[in-house]
């Protein structure tokens, strides 16, 4: 796999991340746990995101 499609897998899961969290935020019971381990695994794609874009540039 290419750079470039890595980066593009990795930003869609990005936006599915950002998209499950905004759900599980508006639930009138939001599982918080849930919420931490979504969180992180979005920061943590974040940096591997950046990373890549640094090694592109």
């Amino acid at each position: 796999m290419s750079l470039q499609a890595r980066l593009d897998a990795l930003k869609g899961r990005h936006a599915t991340l950002d998209s499950r969290i905004f759900s599980e935020d508006r639930r009138p019971q939001p599982d918080m746990e849930m919420l931490t381990r979504l969180k992180i695994e979005k920061l943590q794609l974040k940096d591997e995101i950046e990373r890549i874009r640094a090694t592109l540039n």
